[in-house]
This record gives structure tokens, sequence and C-alpha cells, in this order.
């Protein structure tokens, strides 16, 4: 096999200006693109299927609107619980209009009541304890004192 010369085109390149077209322009030898407004022709290769038709992507699934509510919900009655058993509540709304299952936002509903009521009951018997002792201290006077065999510290 040899080498082309130097100075000639390449098979699939434009010839060079003047080189082999009546009267020097190469652009002559090429038909002009086509405009903005019209389609260019969909070509296929011999033997390939002809192109199909532009269909829309089909849309990705999304999860039921509540669902990610429900697990917040659920987290939140754990750590504070009133706020909890509130998202939950608002998610199981939300999952009953869709026709989902609320399986979690009743866990957090659960949860979340469960635990507000245990702190309700913590804060009510620690407010008594404390109003004891300073009742307490109130009737004694500052100083320590023991009485019944529990020391007070007044004052």
């Amino acid at each position: 096999m040899t080498n082309p010369p130097p100075d000639a085109p390449l098979p699939d390149s434009p010839p060079p200006s003047g080189h082999g077209l009546p009267g020097g322009d190469p652009a002559a030898a090429y038909p002009p693109p086509p405009a903005a407004s019209q389609s260019a022709p969909a070509y296929s290769a011999p033997g390939s299927a002809p192109p199909s038709p532009d269909y829309a992507a089909p849309a990705a699934p999304t999860s039921p609107p509540g669902r990610v509510l429900s697990i917040v919900g659920l987290v939140l009655a754990f750590l504070l619980p009133p706020i909890g058993l509130i998202l939950s509540i608002i998610a199981a709304v939300q999952l009953s209009k869709a026709g989902a299952p609320k399986g979690l936002a009743i866990a957090g509903i659960v949860v979340g009541a469960v635990l507000t009521i245990l702190e309700i009951i913590g804060i009510i018997l620690l407010v008594t304890v404390f109003a004891g002792i300073i009742g307490m201290c109130a009737e004694l006077g500052p100083g320590v004192w023991d009485v019944g065999g529990v020391t007070y510290r007044c004052g």
C-alpha cells in the first residue's frame, strides 16, 4: 500500500479551493444547509430500523405525600415528643388522603403520645418536689435543718 501524495485531498474532506471546481468556489459543490425553520430529514443506516417517534420519558416514581414527614415525625417522637406527635398526625392525614399506608405515621403518633404523657407526668412530679422543698424552707427559715432524717439547707 502506498501513501497518497501530501497535496491530495482526503476522501471525506472538501476539495481545496480552486482545485477541480469550475469557477474556484468550493461552496458551490455542496448543498446549502437547511434553514432554521426546516427540519433536517432523519437518515438511518441501511438495514436499520426507522427512527422511532419521540416519547416523553416516564416520570420517576415518587413517594406519596407525607411519607418523608412520617419518618421525620417518628424520629422526632423520640427526641422531641410533642413535635413528633404533631408531625406524625399531619403525615397520617396526608397519607390517608393519598390512600397510602400510614404505619410509620401511626407509630410516630403512639410513641409521641406516650412520651409526651410521660414528660407531662415528670414535669408535674418535678414541680411538686420543688414546691415541697420551697415550702419547707419557707416554714423553717434560713439555716441547715434535719427534719425526719432529711437534711434541708435553706437560705
